[in-house]
């Protein structure tokens, strides 16, 4: 059986990627609860939704087909009212509301929409003034403060990166650091276990949802058909590498493991804010992560015996990558010219999250004039997006984008 999801590299010609449009939940974010959301500005609405139009027409001028995780969860819903309930209960357990007036009333609110509104309004986050509801209780009044969401706004699902990440023929599904994140997650769970295009296709789920160790789409690459690179990072955990690692030992064709440590901070969150493989043997790196020697603390995992992981520690990142993906050299590719001003300044807004369409072929923020004019002088062609919105949110064309289908390399 062929998998409907099939990524063996992080080159291979794209053909079907997932993407979210951003919507209402950008305009509830406050200057109160930007931290509390993970964002450090607010997007103006019209201008971020006209700027990922014009990178979802970027990606089907190439011939890519574009799918949005919004309405492949509402077709999720709408096979069967069975599956609605069951996510809403599952939602509103994890928003909060496992029973009780509130849920009762959220419960009610949500059924009353078509599956499409519903889920946009899940994401947007639902507002005490949205619905009914009179507290009598000493406890609810108490809780009742001035927050004015019952349901938090989700304004980085346009990340789709995250949640989850294509390996394979299969997929993890990811258990997010921050709570503003974890429900994110659900909406794959549910549309590869129940959608048509997903379920009983032969997706093999390398790693759910449902751990306390936290693992995140933007620290997973997919080097070749069997290299795995993973960011040690503020929002991946290396006991989860650990995990995702034996089971695809285990389950898989991969047998290298890459795991290479970044800074712990919010600028470098995930290790594709760094690092991105945009050709064969070419590479975009932040040259903040290496050392003064260029070097950076790399740990080589493969199978032992009976399922333990041997781990080599290494430093010399181009020495690893040539060794793991058999080339005679590798060139890394340095962030704003490696300049010490233009290299933080661009990566900060995402010089380095890349998103390949085909090897030697990228999709990048225009605003990264430096970077991406490096990235043309090492024979790469660059389609450049506009940005000056999107960007705000902390994520480039990588992090907007979960690939489904590849062409194999």
């Amino acid at each position: 059986m062929t998998s409907p999801i099939h990524v063996t590299s992080e080159i291979g010609k794209l053909k079907t990627v997932m993407l979210h449009r951003p919507g209402h939940e950008v305009e509830n974010i406050t200057p109160d609860t930007m931290p509390r959301l993970l964002f450090d500005d607010i997007p103006y609405l019209p201008i971020a939704q006209e700027e990922h139009d014009n990178f979802a027409d970027t990606l089907r001028e190439q011939g890519i087909e574009v799918l949005y995780v919004e309405k492949l969860l509402a077709e999720t819903l709408d096979q069967d009212s069975a599956i609605k309930d069951q996510f809403i209960e599952q939602m509103l357990s994890e928003s909060g509301y496992a029973a009780g007036k509130i849920h009762d009333a959220l419960k009610e609110y949500l059924l009353s929409m078509n599956s499409l509104d519903m889920v946009s309004k899940i994401i947007a986050g639902v507002r005490k003034d949205d619905i009914d509801i009179k507290l009598t209780t000493l406890t609810e009044i108490a809780e009742d403060s001035d927050y004015p969401f019952l349901m938090d706004p989700m304004p980085n699902v346009y990340f789709t990166r995250d949640p989850q990440a294509s390996i394979g023929d299969g997929i993890s599904i990811n258990h997010m650091t921050f709570a503003a994140r974890r429900r994110e997650s659900m909406f794959m769970e549910y549309i590869v276990k129940y959608h048509n295009r997903f379920a009983n296709k032969g997706v093999h789920v390398w790693r759910d949802r449902n751990h306390d160790t936290r693992i995140e789409g933007g620290d997973e690459l997919v080097l070749s058909d069997h290299v795995f690179a993973i960011g040690i990072s503020q929002r991946t955990s290396a006991d989860a590498i650990e995990d995702i690692a034996r089971n695809l030992f285990k389950d898989s064709n991969y047998d290298t493991v890459i795991a290479i440590m970044i800074p712990h901070n919010h600028a470098m969150m995930h290790l594709d804010t760094v690092f991105t493989m945009i050709d064969y043997d070419k590479f975009t790196v932040h040259p903040a992560i290496l050392d003064g020697d260029g070097q950076v603390d790399t740990y080589i995992l493969h199978p032992g015996k009976d399922g333990e992981i041997e781990i080599n520690h290494e430093t010399d990142l181009k020495s690893v990558l040539k060794k793991a993906l058999n080339k005679d050299d590798i060139d890394l590719i340095p962030t704003g010219n490696g300049d010490p001003i233009v290299a933080p300044r661009e990566q900060w807004n995402d010089g380095s999250n890349t998103l390949a369409i085909a090897p030697g072929e990228v999709v990048t923020y225009n605003r990264n004039y430096v970077s991406n004019d490096m990235l043309r002088k090492h024979g790469i062609l660059v389609h450049e997006v506009r940005s000056s919105e999107l960007s705000r949110g902390r994520g480039g064309p990588r992090c907007m984008s979960c690939p489904i289908v590849r062409e194999d390399i």
